[in-house]
């Protein structure tokens, strides 16, 4: 059974890709700010900021959090509503 790494070590192996991902959302803010038209009422927009909140928060569970930002919620009638229902 592998050992778990430390917080140390898991930044140490984590870090250039964790800056990387974080250098693809400020160039893809940077293009949506720079081009046409008005998105300022976009769900979507308030999607990211909101979980980008969530990241600055710094609370645990911050995966969980950004995964319900972005899901709907359940909907006990979704079979009926895309037609999956048994015939």
């Amino acid at each position: 059974m592998p050992i778990p790494l430390d917080a140390p070590e898991v930044l140490d192996r984590e870090f250039l890709l964790v800056r990387a991902k974080l250098l693809e959302i400020a160039a893809s803010l940077d293009r949506i700010g720079r081009a046409e038209g008005q998105v300022e009422g976009d769900r979507r927009l308030q999607l990211i900021h909101d979980a980008l909140d969530v990241l600055r928060q710094g609370e645990s569970d911050r995966a969980e959090q950004i995964q319900m930002i972005c899901s709907l919620s359940y909907d006990e009638q979704w079979q009926e509503k895309f037609d999956l229902l048994p015939r």
